[in-house]
């Protein structure tokens, strides 16, 4: 998809299986077991074994390289795998990447997958504690001998200047979180399962970085997601109506940095109160599928922190400007039904683009009444990606 044109891969691929481990903070197992338990059973959920998959795409950051999970996993040769870098910036570019090898005949099924022990194990949210010499890397020398040592820091910076900027209060990140903390109440599978919270219960959470309080920060899980992805006309075969890909986008905006994007262009400007990434993968969705706003009926928004879950809906078009709270509270749109990454799980996004698929097939925990589109996006902050899943046309919507 170009960042000027319409593309055409579109309606040519299709998610057909969706699998996941328990998410809980000590799996008690390697990220390669639960790297290759969710890959099974999405291919069990597909109606497929491991000797139908030529194609497997993760994350980079991941210990659980592709051909080892192939090999643990029973698969045979393989014509195409693949890495997408940035962390949850990823998510939605991994479906990319498999639509892409499916609609060129690279490949035929294409498995993405994340496993990580993210809280008994590496836990991201503990910030830069090691990091090799890189190019990439030296941006972050400007933050760091400042303070600036965490995401929460990091991202705390912007969220400040979007509340000086609108006349806004912290409190109004809480919409979200109480959203995402509703829906997770009642979905089993969330670590919040039976826990929602209150605005008030936010506002007396302690402060992380200022003016993110502890409600607005996500979790840290242990677990695995894996998704499976073939051509439209072979998942009409398989047992599930399938998700069909309508448009997937990857965007970085000009003067991108990893989470640090302090100098940009527009600093003084706009001061840091929007997410340009994510504007060019909302205008490559809205234009690849001739969609609007309107249009979607479920939104999953990439949720690690509740500032940029705001900033996403205003760059797509949802709300004007500084209003997304407002939209928020009003519940004008079901958003994260799943509990999102503060309530159910934080796998970098790639449980958010299973709650899609559960939408379109009509099997999620809470489901929306006959939904025809869902928007996923991934990562805020770094370079990112979105997807636009439909329902087949010959098949029907969810109930």
């Amino acid at each position: 998809m170009s960042v000027r044109t319409r593309d055409t891969l579109g309606g040519r691929a299709a998610i057909v299986g969706i699998g996941a481990t328990e998410f809980s903070k000590d799996s008690g197992r390697s990220e390669l077991r639960l790297a290759v338990e969710a890959v099974r059973a999405a291919l069990d959920d597909a109606g497929l074994t491991p000797g139908d998959v030529d194609g497997m795409v993760t994350f980079t950051m991941d210990t659980s390289p592709e051909i080892t999970v192939a090999q643990a996993a029973g698969m045979g040769e393989l014509s195409f795998f693949s890495r997408v870098h940035y962390g949850g910036g990823a998510a939605c570019a991994t479906i990319q990447q498999a639509a892409l090898a499916v609609a060129t005949g690279v490949a035929e099924v294409v498995v993405c997958y994340r496993a990580f022990n993210e809280r008994s194990g590496r836990r991201f949210g503990s910030g830069v504690q090691q990091r090799e010499p890189s190019a990439e890397g030296a941006a972050l020398g400007w933050a760091l001998p400042f303070g600036l040592l965490t995401p929460a820091s990091w991202v705390a910076m912007a969220a400040q200047r979007y509340l000086h900027t609108y006349g806004l209060k912290p409190e109004v990140f809480g919409q979200v979180a109480v959203v995402d903390r509703k829906y997770a109440a009642t979905n089993p599978a969330a670590y919040f399962h039976g826990r929602p919270i209150t605005l008030a219960e936010h506002a007396a959470s302690r402060w992380i970085a200022e003016p993110l309080r502890l409600l607005d920060c996500c979790q840290e899980t242990d677990g695995g997601q894996a998704l499976v992805v073939t051509s439209l006309e072979r998942a009409r075969d398989l047992p599930h109506p399938p998700a069909v890909i309508m448009a997937a986008a990857q965007g970085a905006g000009r003067g991108q940095e990893q989470m640090t994007s302090f100098y940009r262009d527009g600093f003084y400007r706009d001061g840091l109160t929007g997410l340009p990434e994510m504007g060019v993968v909302a205008r490559q969705l809205w234009r690849t599928t001739g969609l609007t706003p309107a249009d979607i009926d479920v939104a999953i928004l990439y949720d690690h922190f509740t500032p940029f879950v705001l900033m996403q809906l205003e760059e797509f078009g949802f709300c004007a400007p500084g209003q997304a709270a407002d939209f928020v509270a009003e519940e004008r749109l079901p958003l994260n039904t799943h509990g999102g990454q503060l309530g159910e799980a934080y796998l970098h996004g790639m449980n958010g683009v299973a709650e899609a698929v559960r939408q379109l097939r009509g099997t999620a925990v809470n489901q929306i009444p006959r939904p025809r589109h869902t928007l996923v996006t991934a990562g805020t902050g770094v370079p990112t990606s979105g997807l636009v899943l439909g329902v087949d046309a010959d098949a029907g919507a969810g109930s």
